[in-house]
């Protein structure tokens, strides 16, 4: 991944976007990465309403002592892709937070698996709860990973 700035933003830039032009801006370089990204090496690379892509390079630097990427590689990457897709909904004002996660891990990743794409998917957005689905899969479209996610929306605090 090449090297982007990280950061956090002020909770007032972050209100000041509805949620896909906030991840949008990211994606342009307009706003910095989340830290998490440059600790484990991904990035966001697309979104639109309701979809989140987010690719990674496994490394040896990810290993477990069994001699494969830690699965918090692939939780985390799909984790964002889950979240984002339901920030991508948010309308100005609305913020959320993640209630449940679950991940099944279908084989394992190594450093020789290569780019890894995240991809997040809205299944369900209503007024106070949202859900959606990701897959992990490498550039050959083989699967990874997959995961489940329902998030609470409620208005931002300012």
């Amino acid at each position: 991944m090449s090297a982007r700035p990280t950061g956090v933003v002020p909770v007032e830039t972050l209100l000041a976007y509805d949620g896909l032009a906030f991840l949008k801006a990211i994606i342009a370089g307009e706003l910095p990465q989340p830290p998490i990204t440059e600790t484990l090496g991904f990035a966001l690379v697309a979104a639109e309403h309701g979809r989140a892509v987010f690719e990674g390079e496994p490394q040896a630097r990810h290993y477990n002592p069994i001699g494969s990427v830690h699965a918090g590689f692939a939780a985390t990457l799909l984790d964002s892709a889950l979240a984002c897709s339901v920030h991508s909904t948010l309308t100005k004002g609305e913020t959320y937070t993640t209630l449940e996660i679950k991940v099944n891990l279908v084989r394992a990743v190594t450093a020789e698996t290569g780019t890894v794409v995240a991809e997040g998917r809205i299944v369900h957005r209503g007024r106070s709860v949202a859900t959606a689905e990701a897959t992990l899969k490498d550039r050959a479209g083989k699967l990874y990973a997959h995961a489940t996610t329902t998030c609470m929306i409620f208005p931002a605090k300012g």
